[in-house]
């Protein structure tokens, strides 16, 4: 019976080392960049038109 811990480990030591100061810094600039970057290109995307999507027709003003 072994038990395999290598994943959680793996994946608490990067999580430590992530989250002292000096990498702390480029972690979060990191962050803040990529939500930049991904709200830029959402932002960039024309909108798919539907053929009954049109302008509304004009009407003469009733009197």
């Amino acid at each position: 019976m072994t038990e395999d811990t290598s994943t959680p480990g793996t994946f608490r030591r990067a999580f430590r080392w992530a989250t002292t100061p000096p990498q702390a810094w480029g972690v979060y600039l990191l962050a803040v960049v990529l939500v930049w970057l991904l709200s830029f290109y959402a932002g960039t995307l024309k909108p798919k038109k539907s053929p009954e999507s049109g302008p509304p027709p004009v009407t003469a003003p009733r009197s």
